[in-house]
């Protein structure tokens, strides 16, 4: 696990949080409390700054970046999927990014909202909360996020907590 300044600039590890040793996360980035970031994810606050909420997970082989002088915010209780790609967007509280998935500069995902297993969100665009988007690029469907759905997916993000809170057991 790589977590180390950059230009005078720490990242700071909410409590609970644990950090894959594969991971990396440099520079100025904010990390939440009990999230889960794991192997191979790159966090990469080198020249704009990244914050990320408390319970997010980001699984393996994620790539989160941001501008210079510009900042990539990411909510509480996000799951971003296994490889998918966060550069320089909002993405707001519960929102779940499927994996392989894209969203690209100053997109805004809203809360609850589902961008598919490789979908490609471009530039400026919005998905609107408990609304799905699929595609490359990506488009957003008719049939919006359910109370099903959200209740699958609070459970799942759940997992994720427990596999911290476990994965940092383990280390001890």
């Amino acid at each position: 696990m790589t977590v180390q300044s950059f230009e005078g600039k720490s990242p700071e590890i909410g409590d609970g949080t644990y950090i894959h040793p594969s991971a990396d996360v440099f520079g100025n980035v904010v990390l939440g409390e009990q999230c889960w970031v794991g192997p191979g994810a790159r966090i990469r606050g080198d020249y704009g700054r990244i914050e990320i909420g408390s319970r997010t997970s980001v699984e393996d082989n994620c790539v989160i970046h941001a501008r210079p002088d510009e900042v990539t915010r990411i909510g509480d209780w996000v799951t971003l999927g296994h490889a998918c790609i966060v550069h320089n967007a909002t993405i707001e509280d519960w929102a779940i990014l499927g994996m392989g998935s894209i969203v690209s500069d100053w997109a805004v995902i809203g809360e609850w909202a589902v961008v598919a297993e490789g979908a490609v969100v471009r530039q400026k665009m919005e998905i609107p909360s408990r609304r799905i988007a699929v595609g490359v690029p990506a488009r957003v469907i008719e049939k919006p996020v359910d109370d099903g759905y959200v209740a699958d997916w609070t459970r799942f993000k759940g997992i994720y907590v427990g596999l911290a809170k476990r994965y940092r057991e383990g280390l001890r």
